[in-house]
Order: structure tokens, then sequence, then C-alpha cells
């Protein structure tokens, strides 16, 4: 199976089932996000457990791309304090730069995890237009943890 191939089919599954699509009884940190361009939307609410995200949930309408990498980035979150957060936010959002190489966030010498199924997501890169589309959900992450003391 080629990579191309392989990442398609971890965006696609992403979308058809995706994960952490559930309302939660209680929110510590909430933020909506929209796409004004092609109508993504992203409702996101976090439960912390102590200092690291306990609960997420992230329930949304839009294209494959940006559907998958909230799937893809509730999954990534749960689990980790705001710091390890930042960090993921950081190497998920260099790796979607067109203007560098794309490869920071790949780089398993920095603190924290790689990736993983977050790296489907650097083929987007080669369409500039998509890259709103798998950022919508870690711009809405870092809209509820600014509201959220921490």
């Amino acid at each position: 199976m080629a990579l191309d191939e392989l990442y398609r089919e971890v965006i696609l599954d992403h979308y058809r089932n995706p994960r952490n699509r559930k309302p939660l009884e209680s929110s510590d940190a909430h933020a909506d996000g929209h796409n004004p361009l092609c109508g993504d939307e992203i409702s996101l609410d976090l439960h912390f457990d102590g200092d690291v995200v306990g609960e997420v949930s992230i329930i949304g309408r839009g294209c494959s791309i940006s559907q998958s990498s909230a799937s893809m980035m509730s999954e990534a979150v749960k689990g980790k304090t705001r710091t390890e957060i930042e960090e993921l936010t950081s190497r998920f959002k260099a790796m979607m730069d067109i203007d560098s190489e794309g490869d920071a966030g790949l780089d398993p010498d920095r603190p924290g995890a790689v990736l993983g199924d977050l790296e489907a997501l650097q083929g987007v890169r080669k369409f500039p237009v998509r890259i709103k589309c798998a950022n919508l959900a870690w711009t809405t992450l870092d809209e509820a943890l600014s509201h959220h003391p921490g």
C-alpha cells in the first residue's frame, strides 16, 4: 500500500468514524470554530482531570479534512497537559506551514510524542486552500484553552 493511500485511509476512517463526538456533562473549556470560506464548523469542549485533559467533545460539520483533523486532534490531546498540548499544536502547525520544510512537526527529538495519525494530514499542504480546513480544530483548541485558567 502506498503511503498516500494509507494516509487517505486514515483521513477517511476519522471522517466516517469520528472520535469523541459526544456531548460532555460538564466542560471546563469551550470554543466554537467556523471557517467562513467553506462553512466548516466545530464545537469543542474540554474537561480537565487536574492538569490534564480527561475528556474531549468535538461536534461539527464540514469537509473530510476539517472533521478528520478534529477527530485526530481530539484523540491526540486526551491525557495531555496544557504544555504538552501547546507543543503538539506548535508541531502540527509547523507541519502544515507551506513556507517551511514541513518536517518540524515530525521531529522525534522534540518534547512529547510524534504526531502519529496527524501526519496523514501533511498531504493537505499540496492544496493551500485546504490548510484552513485542517487547522480549524487546532485554532478552536487554542481558543478554548485561552478561556481556561490553568
